[in-house]
């Protein structure tokens, strides 16, 4: 429940400095010479030598231009299906090599181009070593292929941004007319723009006819759960939104969650959880192995977003209180008055302007029975939660920021199965015959990412795509683009 709030920095408490001593007139106050004042020795920063860019012989040049032209538009760093000439000039070709790689392994952006709440950063990354390896071993090609991060899902995400590339240059597709409701025995028009729509994704989808039959129900609800809608087989308002996307949306789309993955280590623990902010979706991996995933409810739109980060769990907080953040106090509990507050177990902590909010633990509590703590600038965290109608929803972007579990107790015992005081028994009588607030630690902190991913491939391959409610994949394509245009003009 706590607020999305963003890094503003360190604290900026400061000093005032005391008067000067006040000389009365009546005195003559003493005149001292100006002291000397010796200008500070600036240290001269050391000359650091420009490293030697290797000469490539003819055929490895022409095949390192080969590589980069064909290489940029695979790896989801231009949307233009066009790529920039490779330079003709040696040094040049070679420092656009080095760009290149970069940008494929670290990330194209700056750091200038994070939002404060993009808070995963591309580990360093620098070229050079490898390069010349590479050059001296005449092993350019296999550099290159080297070049990606190590991730099945990045794989995937790059065969199907070829796919995707392939069908927008076929023209794409075609949007549905707007109509009712479709559905089994509905006949027209519609219905084959329905048919000629899916089989651009589904090979499997009979482009032949205009009625809504078995067959065709089957191909709407694959279609649904690709884009993270309710199977019902029937296409309404949500089916027709997520079928009408256009195609070069869904190029940049593919492009952004790309991105995301350079920003990711080219390691991660093997015991970690993750959410999928976009999904509303928390999973366990143990052994690098998903053993357990939940429903969650992430952040709304509209200055609530989740923030991407990685952090490490270092304790479950049972039956914990909620310190209600200042925004959330002063905007949405505070206006609904003392009766409202006292029946909901809040009390006032301070008076005036600095009057804070605390709702006691228990089964009332905004937070529920458990709370999940890892370090972070945000005041974000995992819990539990009294509401959980909310699990039931397709949609389930409602929190101010935090994380809601639709299962927290079996994830407080899979994280404590290793703390003999917490047992599975000592956490149920913890959190169902009191509300004390007991902290309990895990002896082996257990990392925790929270990622923004709208564009996933599924095991056959196949992309499936989620809503981008932040809006963040198109400020992310349209940074790539940006940027690939400024390193290319620099050359």
């Amino acid at each position: 429940m706590g607020s999305a709030v963003l890094l503003a920095g360190g604290a900026q408490a400061q000093q005032s400095l005391l008067p000067p001593d006040i000389v009365p007139e009546t005195q003559s106050a003493p005149v001292a010479p100006a002291p000397r004042v010796q200008a500070p020795v600036v240290p001269t920063p050391p000359v650091i030598a420009p490293r030697p860019l290797p000469k490539l012989s003819g055929e490895q040049a022409a095949l390192l231009a080969q590589l980069l032209g064909k290489d940029i538009n695979e790896q989801g760093l231009r949307f233009s299906g066009k790529a920039p000439p490779a330079p003709a000039d040696n040094d040049a070709l070679v420092r656009a090599a080095l760009d290149h790689a970069k940008a494929v392994r670290a990330g194209r952006l700056n750091t200038a181009d994070f939002q404060a709440d993009w808070a995963l950063r591309p580990q360093p990354y620098d070229p050079y070593p490898s390069f010349m390896q590479a050059v001296q071993a005449d092993r350019l090609g296999q550099w290159f292929a080297e070049l990606p991060p190590p991730w099945a899902g990045y794989e995937g995400l790059r065969k199907g941004l070829t796919a995707y590339r392939r069908i927008a240059a076929a023209g794409g597709w075609k949007t549905i007319p707007a109509g009712p409701d479709m559905g089994l025995g509905a006949k027209g028009a519609r219905v084959a723009a329905l048919r000629q729509r899916l089989a651009v994704e589904d090979s499997t989808v009979s482009t032949a006819g205009d009625t809504y039959d078995e067959g065709l129900r089957a191909a709407v609800q694959r279609a649904q759960r690709r884009y993270g809608l309710n199977p019902t087989g029937i296409v309404s308002t949500g089916t027709m939104a997520a079928l009408n996307v256009p195609v070069a949306t869904r190029v940049r789309q593919i492009m952004a969650n790309m991105e995301r993955w350079r920003w990711l280590p080219s390691e991660l623990p093997k015991d970690r959880i993750q959410v999928n902010i976009a999904a509303a979706v928390m999973t366990v991996f143990e052994g690098d192995q998903p053993v357990m995933s939940m429903k969650a409810v992430t952040g709304k739109p509209g200055g609530g977003e989740t923030p991407m980060l990685s952090s490490s769990i270092h304790s479950v907080v049972l039956n914990p209180p909620w310190n209600v953040p200042a925004g959330i106090a002063k905007r949405e509990l505070f206006p609904k008055g003392m009766g409202y507050l006292k029946a909901n177990g809040f009390r006032v902590i301070g008076e005036g302007d600095s009057a804070r909010l605390q709702q006691a633990s228990g089964d009332t509590s905004a937070l529920g029975r458990f709370k999940f703590d890892f370090d972070n600038p945000f005041a974000v965290y995992l819990h539990d939660t009294p509401a959980k109608g909310g699990f039931s929803r397709f949609d389930r972007l409602a929190s101010h920021g935090c994380i809601r579990l639709e299962k927290p107790n079996a994830l407080a015992k899979r994280l404590l199965r290793d703390v003999p005081e917490w047992t599975p028994e000592a956490i149920d009588e913890q959190v169902t015959t009191t509300t004390k607030t007991v902290r309990a630690r895990l002896n082996t902190p257990v990392a925790v990412y929270l990622l923004y991913w709208t564009a996933f491939a599924s095991g056959n391959g196949q992309i499936n795509f989620r809503d981008d409610p932040y809006g963040w994949d198109a400020k992310l394509a349209d940074k790539i683009e940006n940027r690939s245009a400024v390193q290319v003009a620099s050359r």
